[in-house]
């Protein structure tokens, strides 16, 4: 199948791995990611699970989008993927706002929810010199906010090593972000008392304090919710460390 092929209605890129009549998994990416950097998460799970990758609006094979890029398109392109499956979604950084935000507004859908280092950023106590809100912060264009965000996430010397054309579609991601980060600041997109289904929220002990924090929060505020942390993993453990990270905090919640 090619990717033209593989779009939805709006546009949504997505691949699903496993046996089809498994139940179903959806890996939700973060902000300036793509559904390739969950693929071996994907190939960890896919013996026994449906498994189901999809580029968010405006980013990997889901670009270009004409937006808009709040919550209320995240969450109709999740819904869009998810076809009718009740799923376990699992999110990474943006994407469990968007997991949460789902199993919100559509609870007979979303079975149970993991969310890793997820940004509650219209918390007023959410620090404001993350790597977004620094992106936000600065003025100029979408595409340099995005490379702002790029050159703080992996430094400016990786950044530079990149091939131009890597750099210049990583730009042109900048409407995406801009848009879904801004919305996120601004607008609260689920609350505790809307979730009533398994919860796990995890961080890595190598993580940022906020990111701690933010799991925490959730957990003291959502009913029934698990903590977990994963020890010697940084903000890129679904990436890194798949193994780990299907274990030790999306397994649980299939087996429960």
């Amino acid at each position: 199948m090619n990717d033209e092929d593989s779009r939805g209605p709006t546009g949504i890129w997505a691949d699903e791995s496993g046996p089809a009549d498994a139940p179903v998994i959806v890996l939700v990416h973060g902000t300036m990611d793509r559904s390739a950097g969950l693929l071996k998460l994907a190939r960890h799970l896919d013996a026994e699970h449906r498994v189901v990758r999809y580029d968010r609006r405006g980013y990997g094979k889901s670009a270009p989008h004409p937006g808009p890029f709040g919550m209320d398109g995240q969450v109709a392109d999740l819904v869009e993927v998810l076809a009718g499956r009740r799923s376990v979604v699992v999110g990474h950084s943006y994407g469990g706002n968007v997991a949460l935000a789902a199993a919100a507004r559509y609870p007979d859908l979303v079975a149970a929810v993991a969310i890793y280092e997820t940004p509650l950023s219209w918390e007023p106590w959410w620090p404001g010199t993350t790597a977004g809100a620094n992106a936000l912060a600065t003025q100029g264009s979408p595409a340099d906010a995005a490379e702002r965000f790029m050159r703080r996430l992996i430094g400016d010397e990786r950044w530079e090593a990149l091939p131009a054309r890597t750099r210049d579609t990583r730009r042109r991601e900048g409407a995406a972000m801009v848009g879904e980060l801004s919305d996120l600041r601004e607008h609260r997109p689920w609350s505790a008392e809307q979730l009533n289904l398994p919860v796990v929220a995890a961080y890595g002990s190598r993580g940022a304090p906020h990111h701690r924090r933010g799991m925490e929060h959730v957990v003291a505020t959502v009913a029934g919710a698990r903590l977990v942390e994963l020890e010697g993993c940084g903000h890129d453990a679904p990436f890194r460390e798949p193994v780990t990270f299907a274990e030790q905090v999306v397994r649980p919640l299939l087996y429960a």
